[in-house]
């Protein structure tokens, strides 16, 4: 469900019982818990900023739930501090989510897999990455290696919908990318229809999102451009495109 102004707020459900992901917002949690009548089950954070928990007290005020989120980040409606190597187990909904450390965008960022699905917050966008504002270009670049190392069918459930200005810059940083241009063409028919562009899959992400191709000669060679340099170690061609990105 969308919330504020470009927020995704995912919901995981079946036919009594649901859990949310990164609920920024209330109101349209329980408006949607009220016309599904269903229960809520769980609150699964990924990450502390307010516009991925800000709803969470009000939601306990309805209803006493775990809450989970990342085990260093200060959360202080949390509940049930988790981290790599946890998992996080919904009975009501028999799912099970395995906890993976993605620093970078916050300090102690994490992300939920399991069932084919990556509920990765502000790690990995569709087509892009978030910003780096407690962690190092060290730290978001091997995030990102360890989501990619997931299968290629993966689902990508990110926190905001931004896709065609990432797309947009994509296409700056990779102006030949033929998957690029496929891409933007489906995912403006979809937003024309008020559609949302994700989930999106780790296989396409891998085929387009330049934060994920910094050992590409194409991706390299704009870097270059950018810094009027020559790099070509992956961690700084991350980092100097983050750093256009910023910019852009």
């Amino acid at each position: 469900m969308r919330a504020l102004n470009d927020n995704y707020i995912w919901t995981l459900r079946n036919a009594t019982h649901a859990a949310v992901v990164d609920p920024g917002e209330a109101r349209p949690v329980l408006e949607y818990l009220a016309r599904e009548r269903l229960e809520l089950a769980a609150i699964l954070a990924t990450h502390h900023h307010p516009d991925h928990v800000g709803g969470v007290a009000d939601l306990l005020e309805k209803r006493r739930v775990p809450v989970y989120g990342p085990r260093n980040e200060p959360i202080a409606t949390l509940t049930r501090p988790v981290s790599e190597g946890d998992t996080v187990s919904v009975p009501e909904l028999d799912l099970t989510l395995s906890v993976l450390d993605i620093p970078g965008h916050t300090r102690a960022h994490i992300a939920y897999y399991g069932a084919g699905m990556l509920f990765c917050g502000d790690t990995l966008f569709a087509c892009g990455c978030g910003r780096l504002f407690e962690g190092t270009a060290e730290q978001m670049y091997a995030s990102l290696q360890k989501l990619v190392s997931l299968p290629d069918d993966t689902l990508v459930y990110c926190g905001h919908e931004y896709t065609l200005s990432n797309i947009r810059f994509a296409k700056t940083v990779e102006p030949a990318n033929a998957a690029l241009e496929a891409r933007e063409a489906r995912d403006r028919r979809l937003r024309d229809a008020g559609k949302p562009t994700v989930p999106s899959t780790l296989g396409e992400e891998k085929a387009t999102n330049p934060f994920l191709r910094c050992l590409e000669p194409a991706v390299v060679d704009s870097a270059n451009k950018y810094l009027g340099a020559r790099i070509a170690d992956p961690v700084r061609v991350f980092a100097a495109i983050r750093d256009w990105k910023n910019r852009f």
